[in-house]
């Protein structure tokens, strides 16, 4: 296993590479710089700003340092934050993005499964209808009208939570943007787990289970929960990268100082390496979580081999 980690880790360096050059001149193509403010600086000012962070240089130059920078895991100082560096803004954002983000991911697994379960249980039923009803509603509903719905009844309306802040990162504050986060979520796990589960259940050695006499919950737990979830794994490793690196909408609304912030202030900005930088992080994030899925699934079905 380590070995294959190891594999998949050398593996994902090209793939680095081509996110970061694309992200680099994507940055570059897009109108106005770091430096283009409503006052326009001196000629003079503006071009030692640019000799300072090395913009003079070709572009080719630019990414050639640039990747040197990443092979040293410095992100390059932040254009607009003067006296932060890309790495520091990230560390500090990325803690309340992983606590927010790792906290929907939480809820979303637990009820979307015992949700989907519940369903495929009761499969054609009025039940199921509901409960596929309601997930299809969350499936449609974006979280950028969820957000303020849920902030004008539970913050507004009735004054039973904050409406946005980290509040010292009590549990009140957390409630609203957690709830935001993980309803989209809670929707797509549950309609996966009661596709897979209704194919379960329907195998030669969950009906060996019945006849045994095993009841439904001993079925679910024992036999037909480990292969149920294979689809929800694989779906929750891109989905949980996007949720803890912070959604920007969410994070904007509720007032959150996450990575979202910082990725909004700094394409507002034209602050490219703020920008790369969360870019490049949530790559990596993408990257590693694909492999804890690719991991879980030998877990989860002995038939699957890492070589």
């Amino acid at each position: 296993m380590i070995a294959y980690s190891v594999r998949r880790l050398l593996g994902a360096i090209p793939t680095l590479l081509v996110l970061v050059s694309l992200s680099f001149f994507m940055m570059r193509a897009v109108p106005g710089g770091p430096f283009d403010k409503e006052r326009q600086l001196p000629p003079e000012v503006e071009a030692n700003l640019r000799a300072a962070y090395h913009l003079d240089e070709p572009v080719y130059q630019q990414l050639g340092r640039y990747l040197l920078g990443l092979a040293q895991l410095d992100f390059g100082p932040s254009f607009q934050y003067r006296d932060y560096s890309v790495t520091e803004l990230v560390m500090t954002g990325f803690p309340v993005s992983l606590r927010l983000g790792g906290s929907a991911m939480l809820v979303a697994l637990v009820v979307g499964v015992a949700a989907g379960c519940f369903a495929a249980f009761r499969q054609n039923s009025a039940a199921d209808h509901a409960v596929m009803g309601a997930a299809m509603v969350g499936v449609s509903i974006p979280s950028f009208v969820v957000a303020p719905l849920l902030i004008l009844a539970f913050a507004v309306h009735w004054h039973w939570l904050p409406a946005g802040g980290l509040g010292g990162g009590s549990i009140a504050n957390m409630v609203l943007p957690v709830v935001a986060l993980a309803l989209p979520q809670i929707a797509y796990v549950s309609r996966l787990t009661r596709g897979s589960m209704i194919e379960v259940l329907r195998s030669n050695f969950v009906r060996t289970a019945r006849a045994q006499g095993l009841s439904p919950t001993q079925i679910v737990l024992r036999h037909a929960l480990k292969p149920a979830l294979l689809p929800v794994v694989s779906y929750l490793g891109p989905a949980a990268a996007g949720v803890i690196t912070g959604s920007v909408v969410v994070e904007q609304i509720f007032g959150v100082p996450g990575l979202g912030r910082f990725f909004v202030n700094g394409a507002l900005n034209r602050d490219y390496t703020l920008v790369m930088g969360v870019v490049v992080f949530y790559g990596a994030l993408i990257i590693l979580f694909n492999l804890l899925v690719d991991l879980a699934y030998a877990w989860l079905d002995p038939k699957v081999k890492l070589q």
